[in-house]
């Protein structure tokens, strides 16, 4: 399966009217968190395919023409804090950066995100014991500890999600938050042993090979 991931910034290329042309093969659309709503909408509208994704620390409420306000992506799927199946492939999904001030609610210390990985762990049991494994793509907003990860405590990995990977084993772990422009890391690919943790900060159209 292609997939879109979209993370941190909105992309010229991808909003814009011809993004059919620039993005045939994509099934699926992977939103890494600090998006506008508005644009992961167009690309659901747009492109015609599902889009699952998590919150990132920048994520506040957008208003409507109307004066309404909007605190989720419509048409698209939030999968902070889910476990799902979609084609047969299992997703989870855990929003959020480390907490480094009280400006957003979408900030973790390191406890809060072992609970909310905890809270996961016995629907990824149950699938280990009915599909033979118990995640495939793990979609995040902040990159596990010690991968990827900045030296500021904003861009910090989690401790929780590398041992999430560790435990569960998925094949990959998609996630945003650090900007290529911000040069804290080189590269976007790096293999943790069965795992792929992949940088998708800006956009980035990955084959997920499941085979």
């Amino acid at each position: 399966m292609y997939v879109l991931a979209l993370s941190d910034e909105v992309v010229p290329l991808v909003y814009s009217p011809h993004i059919r042309d620039q993005f045939p093969t994509v099934q699926l659309i992977l939103g890494c968190g600090d998006l506008p709503y508005y644009y992961l909408e167009y690309t659901v509208t747009m492109l015609g395919v599902p889009c699952f994704y998590v919150h990132g620390n920048h994520d506040a409420p957008e208003l409507t023409g109307s004066g309404e306000p909007v605190t989720e992506a419509r048409g698209c799927t939030l999968l902070d804090d889910r476990v799902l199946r979609h084609q047969s492939i299992i997703f989870a999904g855990l929003g959020g950066s480390m907490r480094y001030n009280a400006a957003s609610r979408y900030q973790y210390t390191e406890r809060d995100m072992l609970l909310r990985v905890l809270r996961l762990t016995p629907r990824l049991l149950f699938n280990r014991l009915r599909y033979g494994r118990a995640l495939d793509v793990l979609l995040t907003h902040a990159p596990p500890a010690g991968i990827h990860q900045g030296s500021d405590l904003a861009h910090r990995g989690f401790r929780a999600l590398r041992w999430l990977i560790e435990w569960a084993h998925p094949r990959y772990l998609i996630h945003g938050h650090i900007h290529q422009n911000y040069r804290m890391v080189k590269g976007t690919h790096t293999r943790h042993k069965q795992t792929a943790v992949i940088n998708a900060a800006s956009h980035r159209v990955i084959w997920l090979d499941l085979s």
